[in-house]
């Protein structure tokens, strides 16, 4: 199904619309036209274009979703999956669904529940793509690194918005590369996934368009809040230190020497999607100011 096709169609039905990537995937798909319902915990106001259904999966999945052609999904693979299993949609021949590279990235972790987290991915991934196959629906899994964008990540947003609060901002040390990658990058993944058929039953990684230390990442964000911080460098004995007493950090600390990045061959080839570096300024870490229907 292309977006020119779309009008015409069925529904488009998007899970964690109210994410970073949903932010900017619901104008992407109101300016081609058609139908989309966007489902939130939470009730948002009526937009041009887009229907918001409360619920949540699995304790409450939406209702009345016969005639949808097109499933996205930000949420949870598993409970996406639960749903499908028991509720038909005779009409549905299309998914996107999001997952991670913590699939890999944590699969040798010291930690062990990020070990259990990778298993977890991968899992929910190949049932994901079972649970299609046997309903002949053709489904793409986008794996992506880092997120920022829409000041809505849990990584580098609270990091921006702490320093900016105390003007202290902590360099830790790391050798390790990473390749953040922007949430509307990834929404543009998924609306080329929707174009594209032959990208149907693929794990496609998905990581920003530059690939840098990150040491260096966590310079560039200081950089980019727009007003003076101190930097207060972290000297590798005391991150070592850290890792070893501070349980609840020592997944991050023990992968500052670990590459996080994603080959981006296949999603290059075929999505034809290009990602942009890593360029952030004082607005990537402020909170969206308008609802993402309206975003422009």
């Amino acid at each position: 199904m292309s977006f020119v096709q779309l009008a015409e169609s069925g529904p488009v039905l998007v899970f964690g619309a109210s994410s970073q990537i949903g932010f900017f995937l619901l104008p992407m798909l109101v300016e081609r036209g058609g139908r989309v319902l966007a489902v939130s915990r939470h009730p948002h106001a009526e937009g041009s274009g887009v229907s918001w259904l409360r619920g949540c999966l699995p304790e409450q999945p939406p209702q009345d979703v016969a005639d949808v052609e097109t499933i996205i999904s930000f949420g949870p693979m598993n409970a996406l999956v639960a749903w499908l299993e028991r509720t038909p949609v005779p009409a549905l021949r299309r998914v996107v669904a999001t997952s991670s590279m913590s699939a890999e990235s944590k699969r040798h972790s010291p930690v062990t529940e990020e070990r259990a987290l990778a298993q977890w991915l991968r899992d929910a991934e190949a049932a994901l793509a079972s649970v299609c196959e046997r309903h002949g629906i053709a489904c793409t899994i986008l794996r992506p690194t880092l997120i920022y964008g829409a000041g809505m990540d849990r990584s580098l947003t609270p990091l921006a918005r702490r320093a900016l609060r105390t003007r202290v901002f902590a360099l830790p040390p790391g050798r390790g590369l990473r390749q953040p990658v922007h949430a509307q990058d990834i929404a543009i993944a998924v609306t080329a996934a929707l174009q594209r058929p032959e990208s149907g039953g693929r794990v496609i990684p998905i990581g920003g368009g530059e690939r840098l230390s990150a040491a260096q990442m966590f310079a560039r964000v200081r950089e980019s809040l727009g007003m003076g911080t101190l930097p207060l460098h972290v000297p590798r004995f005391v991150a070592a230190l850290a890792q070893r007493w501070l349980p609840a950090l020592r997944g991050p600390l023990s992968r500052l020497d670990q590459d996080l990045i994603a080959d981006n061959g296949e999603l290059e080839r075929l999505l034809d999607v290009h990602p942009r570096g890593f360029s952030p300024d004082a607005r990537t870490w402020a909170p969206p100011s308008s609802p993402p229907f309206v975003q422009r």
